[in-house]
């Protein structure tokens, strides 16, 4: 009988399939494994490899699995949904994921240690609280307008509706309304105070951090951005050139060429979201000081924004210093400025 090879294994909460095949790929078992059997079943199987769909969990049994003595991969889903068999059920996506990780030219994911997911976990947590402020000032403008008081754009002047509160708008409106909009300022300013602090424990990684404070010397890229890309980013080795760093982060352009001709289209939005935004944040500030104060003579950048929208150089921006960021990341150096040719 011949011995598993690969496993392929269908996560979920409660519920697990796992799908066994031999070194030709010809399966072996498929069966339904409860949560709390499935270490016990991966002790009784010869080590191989195993291979899970990246998704919630994915990286908590691939080090459970990695301490069982298996090798474990994992698979970004949209490369196992080629794989599917008509209909889907955990069997046919266990089989599918077998066999992806059977795939010579297949990509995987690197598996993160609790410490790096511990440091993603504080710029996923600053983010949902800067959400959730965004909406809690949604909310107070929407309320305000049916009252007829309109509160000019942004935070700052959020914050100056308490004062306004105890003096004409408190004794004009219903004493529900004020009672709800002051409800609503608290929670705002707890937030603030929340996201000030994650700020500054940003920052104290930043600092301490040598990687973070090799990629602040990127024009653009500040304590946030460097911290995240450290936390969050795999490691450059990882991808073979910069423009495939670029394309993870979802900045390269879409390709939509046929018949040997080649035709580019919007950036792709397919890649890390987080650091994605935050690069693009970062190149915006730099574009708009360029416009006011002007980029340096002969630049790319001033070629750039000589002849294209705003909006269009700041993402070509983002997707040069992603680029950037990888070099520096595989060689280990500070950057440096390029000099302007001489005319």
């Amino acid at each position: 009988m011949s011995e598993v090879s690969i496993i392929g294994l269908d996560i979920a909460k409660n519920v697990f399939h796992a799908h066994g095949a031999d070194a030709s790929g010809r399966a072996l078992f498929s069966r339904k494994i409860s949560r709390t059997k499935l270490l016990e079943f991966f002790a009784r199987q010869p080590r191989c490899l195993v291979a899970l769909e990246a998704c919630g969990g994915a990286h908590h049994w691939a080090r459970e699995l990695t301490l069982l003595g298996h090798r474990v991969k994992l698979i970004p889903p949209a490369y196992v949904k080629p794989f599917v068999k008509r209909h889907k059920n955990d069997a046919v996506d266990a089989e599918a994921i077998c066999e992806a990780a059977q795939r010579p030219n297949m990509r995987f994911v690197a598996i993160k240690s609790e410490e790096q997911q511990a440091s993603a976990l504080v710029f996923r947590t600053r983010d949902l609280l800067v959400r959730q402020r965004t909406q809690l000032i949604n909310a107070i403008r929407g309320h305000l307008t049916e009252y007829g008081w309109v509160a000019p754009k942004g935070p700052s002047h959020i914050t100056l509706l308490s004062d306004m509160l105890d003096g004409e708008m408190g004794s004009s409106l219903p004493d529900a309304a004020t009672t709800m909009f002051r409800t609503m300022l608290s929670l705002l300013k707890e937030l603030n105070c929340k996201i000030d602090e994650l700020d500054k424990e940003i920052a104290r990684r930043a600092r301490e951090d040598v990687i973070a404070r090799r990629l602040m010397t990127i024009p653009g890229v500040g304590p946030i951005t460097a911290t995240a890309i450290a936390a969050l980013a795999p490691p450059a080795e990882t991808f073979t050139r910069g423009r495939d760093f670029a394309a993870w982060l979802g900045l390269a352009p879409r390709q939509l060429s046929t018949g040997g001709k080649q035709k580019l289209g919007s950036i792709t939005k397919m890649g890390e979201r987080t650091l994605r935004r935050l690069i693009i944040i970062g190149c915006s500030a730099v574009v708009l000081q360029a416009s006011k104060r002007g980029a340096p003579p002969g630049s790319w950048l001033e070629q750039m924004m000589a002849r294209k929208p705003r909006m269009l150089v700041t993402v070509a921006l983002a997707n040069k210093t992603a680029r950037i960021i990888w070099a520096l990341l595989i060689k280990q150096e500070d950057y440096k400025a390029p000099v302007a040719a001489a005319v």
